[in-house]
This record gives structure tokens, sequence and C-alpha cells, in this order.
């Protein structure tokens, strides 16, 4: 299980749900510094570089260590946060988009610049007038407690992956839910399933971070229709 203190989404103890929960985040990305605001609160500023870098270097063995200037991959990033991993893969060469529901934590993303476009909006909201190779949503999905939204945001942005596109998310490799405080909820990868191989996504890997205690890692789906 997870502890409640770490990861990009992952509230401390008590954290405030339902209506407050953007404000929560706001005040987050506002106090804490780039990588703390959206990593591990629990963790000093060198293990939260490990954790970012075992997490990236996770996303490279997925989407590949190719790259093509004239036909870049194009990239979204779905719950962004302060752009941590929108601006490392846009360093790669990829066209990224990135999103978050945080106001601060896009201003602050925009001020860093580095080639990603970003924007605010919610899983849910998010429209695209173009596919995406890769879509991935790190850390996210496991703090959206109603099971409605959960399921709309996670069938929104499974829409936007081009025939043959991979969609990444990440949770635990479980087989029952698994709510921790009332701010966590993991589910199991059975769901993740239900919802995504009628839209034509096909799960072909999990592959966990390996961090330490951390039992989440990345589901990838791949799209076959």
């Amino acid at each position: 299980m997870a502890d409640p203190t770490t990861t990009d989404g992952l509230a401390a103890m008590g954290a405030p749900a339902d209506g407050r929960t953007r404000a929560y985040w706001d005040t987050r990305h506002r106090e804490r510094d780039d990588l703390a605001s959206g990593g591990h609160i629990g963790l000093d500023r060198p293990g939260n570089e490990i954790f970012y870098a075992l997490r990236l270097g996770a996303l490279l063995t997925l989407i590949g260590d190719l790259s093509n200037p004239p036909s870049p991959l194009f990239v979204l990033d779905a719950g962004c946060g302060k752009g941590h991993f929108a601006r490392a893969l846009a360093r790669f060469g990829h066209r990224v988009d990135a999103f978050d529901t945080s106001p601060e934590a896009i201003a602050h993303a925009r001020a860093e610049g580095g080639g990603p476009r970003y924007a605010e909006a919610s899983l849910t909201d998010w429209r695209s007038p173009w596919l995406y190779d890769v879509v991935l949503c790190v850390d996210v999905l496991f703090h959206v407690m109603d099971d409605a939204q959960w399921s709309a945001g996670l069938r929104n942005i499974a829409s936007l992956v081009r025939t043959t596109g991979r969609l990444i998310v990440a949770d635990e490799d479980g087989q029952e839910r698994s709510p921790l405080g009332d701010y966590i909820v993991h589910r199991p990868t059975a769901a993740y399933r239900r919802e995504l191989e009628p839209l034509g996504l096909r799960h072909t890997l999990f592959k966990p971070y390996g961090f330490r205690e951390n039992l989440v890692g990345f589901h990838v789906f791949t799209r076959i229709r």
C-alpha cells in the first residue's frame, strides 16, 4: 500500500477532499518546492530527485529512446503538476501538451518554459484537435475518489490515444479496490481493463516504480483499434 504522503497528487494525512481539493493543491504548489509539491512530501530534496529520476527512467523505457525532430512524438501529460515530466519529454524532442487543474502549478510550469504547451483543465474537460502517440497520467487517477469521475476522466484521456499509441497510467497492480484514508483509492487492474478494453485499448504491461516500499507503477495500454 502506498504511503499517503507520497507521489504526484498524493495529499498529506487529513488533506481536504471534495470541493476543497483544488484549494489544497493550489496551496501545496505555492508553498512547496518544485519537487515536493507534487512528489513525496516526506522526502528531502535528494530523495525526491531520486524518486523523479526513477519514474522518468521508467517512462523512457516505455516511450522509447528515439527522437525524430522532423516527426516528433505527440505526447499529452494529463495532470502535469508543475511540469517536471512534461519539460523532460520536451527536452527529448517530443511535442508535449500538458494540463492540470491547479492554476498555481500551471503558472509555475509556464514560468519554467522548456517547450510544452500548458493549460488549466481537468481529466474530463481536456479536448484536443489531434490524437497523441502517448498519453500519460502520473500519480493522478488514484486521487479521484468518485468512481464516476474516475471513469469519465480515464475514458476521456483514453479517447485521445491514436491507433498503436499508448496510454500510460499510474496505480498499483492489485486485485481489489483499496482505499487509503479519505484521499486515495487504488483500483484493481481489472477495473482499468473493464473501462479501456471496450474502447480498443489492450493492457500490455505493468512496470513498477521500484522505489522503496511504493507499490505503484505504470500500466501501459496500447490502442489496437
